[in-house]
């Protein structure tokens, strides 16, 4: 670990980026330039002094969750993500087309989001970055480890996956899933995470099965869908999606029409956030 020059890389990064930037509001006054300590440990989850510690060279060596997490608030590109696990003393991730490293491109676009729910997705269905109005409509999937953090997986192995849509769009929802992945799948080959999805989703679910046996193939992200959320009922949206030059993230954001109903839903769920409404006396 190299304790200097990672402290002066993270100052750097941190001074080059700007508040808009990540999505924060500049406030009337900043004496300092670009993000403040407090501000990149509050986006990386990490306590302030931890920070402070690591850019004056007496923090303990990062964990690469934490090296993640830093190179996502730091809006860091993949050469310099790996730089970064370099002065950490840490082995550089492999790269895969199923890299979970976030797109900086992708993060700015989705900073600008605030009034729209809105997710960046791994081929695989795995939310790797969603923004406060997406957690509120399908739930925080932050902590999901392993498998769990597919949505093509848990729509097929947990029944409580599919509440956030409504019974009658469960088969078209399933169908699109198992599209998406024979797209993953034939870009990747037997021997990559989306053959080792498949071989589980065969074995386990007879329902998947019957579905795959359709050959339907496609990334089917711009549609209608009906969201089902247990404060505000259904939410009806469109779904567009920006995809990374190389396919591999797609940030998939939610609109619903002006005027609508739905529209009205989604403001009241950004004032809501996850409290829920107050019980009625």
């Amino acid at each position: 670990m190299d304790r200097a020059a990672l402290a002066d890389f993270l100052r750097r990064r941190r001074e080059g980026l700007r508040p808009s930037d990540v999505g924060l509001v500049p406030g009337a006054r900043r004496r300092t330039p670009g993000l403040r300590r407090e501000e990149v440990a509050a986006l990386t989850g990490m306590s302030v002094d931890y920070y402070i510690r690591l850019e004056q060279q007496r923090g303990p060596q990062p964990s690469e969750q934490m090296l993640t997490a830093l190179a996502r608030a730091l809006r860091l590109g993949a050469d310099e993500r790996d730089h970064l696990y370099r002065l950490a003393g840490h082995n550089v991730p492999r790269r895969t087309p199923q890299d979970a490293h976030v797109a900086p491109a992708l993060l700015r676009v989705l900073d600008r989001l605030a009034d729209s729910p809105a997710l960046i997705l791994s081929p695989l269905g795995e939310v790797l970055v969603a923004n406060r109005l997406a957690t509120v409509i399908f739930g925080d999937r932050s902590r999901l480890t392993g498998w769990a953090r597919s949505d093509v997986y848990r729509w097929f192995t947990d029944p409580a996956a599919r509440g956030v849509y409504p019974p009658e769009d469960h088969e078209w929802q399933a169908r699109s899933l198992v599209a998406t992945l024979r797209a993953a799948y034939g870009a990747s080959g037997p021997r990559s995470r989306a053959g080792e999805l498949l071989a589980m989703l065969l074995a386990e679910s007879a329902e998947f099965r019957g579905i795959w046996e359709r050959h339907e193939v496609t990334r089917r992200f711009e549609d209608r869908k009906t969201l089902v959320h247990p404060e505000v009922g259904h939410i009806e949206v469109d779904c567009q999606a920006l995809f990374t030059e190389d396919q591999s993230q797609a940030l998939l954001v939610l609109t619903p029409r002006p005027g609508s109903e739905a529209e009205n839903k989604i403001r009241l769920l950004a004032v809501l956030g996850h409290q829920g409404f107050p019980a009625s006396r």
